[in-house]
């Protein structure tokens, strides 16, 4: 009776080894399936990109530009950023009023928006004929459409919700009974904010921040609806890669590749430091 018992125990114990075996394969080959669809494209453009021709191609004038121009816009974008969302990130964490959801998804919606309907966008407020633009058109003589001012807007467009997403749920985190001490202490809401909300927050600023600045960086669908792709003006790298892929396929898969090495120090630094 004993060995019976023992017997089917062991029987019973080596199915279900078996399910857990084939329920564990039946997950891994999907997952193994996206890894490949998702790293396959960036293994051939390492492959088929000219290492040994790569640093004439990024030394090349229109290149070069291209990589200026885009440090200069991604630099004052990321600013905006910053002075801009910071407070929008505190009012969606604190705020109290029944119209913050609105608020919140309307924040929300250039992540979603297809960058082209975005272009659009900016160009219904800002072009000449636009609601803001018109009228700066009219009374000032400034158009804003196809310049580096341009740029600037259309990636703040993009850029700035990850940076609000970011800082909000690092601000929801934030327990209240700080700005409560500190107001007991005397000190003003801006000020409290200032040395209390913001420290304690930095991490999760810091990592909106790099999000906000890689999305600019790869920025393309509104910049080129917005503001064109003028070399020396408008033309960012990703409108540079675009341009060249008719002209120069290796100067393109170089810039492709510097790109892609910079998305790859940004993710892995924001993984070893602010992300678990």
């Amino acid at each position: 009776m004993t060995r019976t018992t023992t017997r089917r125990g062991t029987t019973g114990r080596t199915r279900h080894r078996s399910r857990q075996t084939w329920s564990t394969m039946l997950l891994r080959a999907p997952a193994w399936l996206a890894v490949l669809l998702l790293t396959l494209p960036l293994a051939a453009l390492l492959l088929r990109v000219d290492w040994l021709g790569l640093p004439g191609d990024l030394a090349s004038p229109a290149a070069w530009q291209a990589v200026r121009l885009s440090a200069l816009t991604t630099t004052c974008t990321l600013v905006v950023v910053l002075a801009l969302g910071t407070p929008l990130a505190w009012l969606l964490a604190r705020g109290e009023h029944p119209l913050l959801p609105w608020l919140r998804a309307l924040v929300t919606v250039p992540l979603v928006l297809p960058p082209v309907v975005g272009g659009v966008a900016l160009l219904a407020t800002w072009g000449r004929t636009g609601v803001l633009g018109g009228p700066l058109q009219q009374t000032l003589g400034v158009s804003i459409p196809f310049t580096t001012l341009a740029v600037v807007l259309a990636e703040v467009f993009v850029a700035m919700p990850f940076y609000v997403i970011s800082v909000e749920g690092s601000m929801r985190g934030l327990d209240r009974r700080y700005d409560g001490i500190a107001a007991t202490l005397g000190a003003s809401p801006w000020r409290t904010f200032c040395t209390v909300v913001v420290p304690m927050v930095a991490p999760g600023i810091a990592a909106g921040a790099a999000l906000a600045w890689a999305r600019a960086l790869g920025e393309f669908g509104a910049t080129i609806t917005f503001a064109g792709n003028f070399p020396g003006r408008t033309q960012t790298v990703p409108l540079a890669v675009f341009t060249a892929l008719e002209q120069d396929p290796d100067a393109a898969l170089a810039l492709s590749v510097l790109m892609l090495a910079v998305c790859v120090v940004v993710l892995a630094a924001l993984r070893s430091r602010w992300l678990p």
